[in-house]
């Protein structure tokens, strides 16, 4: 029997009517957006089904969004299929929130007013407009360092995400990062500027650390049904006391999507269902290992072909 990892997305996944078609075939899902509104005293499913799409852009509405949405799959998947335990779970940077509902370390409701919280502590650490992330495609992870700690000397510039082989996301202060476009693009490198207001996962964000920090501390963790991986170092993550620091960090620190996909695989996961909306690491899986069966799982469609692989 295959031993599946569940992999869940993080910010920019988001689409208006993501997740609408579940909501109307299952009832697991349909719950799940209700106790969302509940918890955040507002009808985020309204936003998350009919938009506007700049709404379900500011940080503080999609972050929550998108953790609804990934909760609502895994519980549609868990109705069709009650006896489903993956061997672990992970997500990218966000995503690794819906891992801990998931595996039931978090309330989903709770979960959904941490990621509101969080969401606008990453906004506020940064004055808007003073930095950003860009993408960096087509050279290796050690050239990208070399390229963040040369650029820095124009402002504050760090590698944010490691998200495949030759793909590496960098973060910081504006005059930074153009400088290090012109360094990526002497190297041979594409580099393109991502649609987010912040440096997420730079050292920049610590400030939401400290709010993390409080909301966490008043939140009810329990030990997981399954290990997660966390962003900051891979470490599959069982208990309250191994998962909250980890969660503190991970605003300020690089999240190591690549290296946590290996290290699944190293701990014996033979395939990955990506729930949540979109595909987005449905594709980076397949970049890190070609041959390694993936399926995303966002909608019936999708539910039913993971159900047949299952």
């Amino acid at each position: 029997m295959t031993q599946w990892a569940v992999a869940f997305p993080g910010q920019g996944a988001q689409f208006v009517g993501m997740g609408q078609a579940l909501f109307e075939t299952s009832a697991a899902a349909r719950d799940t957006f209700g106790e969302a509104d509940e918890a955040l005293g507002m009808a985020l499913s309204e936003v998350i089904f009919h938009g506007p799409a700049e709404r379900l852009e500011d940080t503080e509405i999609q972050q929550p969004a998108i953790l609804t949405v990934s909760t609502a799959i895994w519980r549609a998947l868990r109705e069709a299929r009650p006896d489903f335990r993956p061997l672990l779970g992970l997500g990218l940077s966000l995503g690794e929130y819906s891992a801990y509902v998931a595996a039931g370390v978090l309330e989903f409701q709770e979960a959904v007013r941490i990621c509101r919280l969080r969401g606008q502590a990453m906004q506020e650490a940064v004055p808007r407009g003073l930095g950003g992330m860009m993408a960096v495609i087509g050279l290796d992870q050690a050239t990208v360092e070399a390229i963040c700690a040369e650029a820095s000397a124009q402002g504050v510039v760090e590698p944010a995400n490691y998200n495949a082989p030759e793909q590496t996301v960098i973060s910081g202060l504006n005059a930074g990062l153009a400088r290090a476009q012109e360094l990526v693009e002497a190297k041979g490198g594409k580099a393109i500027r991502l649609p987010v207001s912040a440096p997420f996962h730079s050292s920049l964000l610590v400030p939401a650390g400290s709010v993390l920090s409080r909301a966490l501390s008043g939140a009810t963790l329990r030990a997981a049904d399954f290990p997660v991986l966390a962003n900051v170092d891979t470490e599959p993550c069982t208990e309250p006391q191994q998962i909250v620091p980890r969660l503190i960090q991970q605003v300020s620190r690089p999240v190591r999507f690549e290296q946590s996909v290996r290290r699944a695989m190293a701990m014996g996961a033979e395939g990955f269902l990506e729930l949540g909306p979109g595909k987005s690491l449905t594709s980076l899986i397949r970049k890190i290992d070609r041959k390694c069966p993936v399926a995303a799982v966002a909608d019936p469609a999708g539910l039913a072909k993971a159900l047949e692989l299952l």
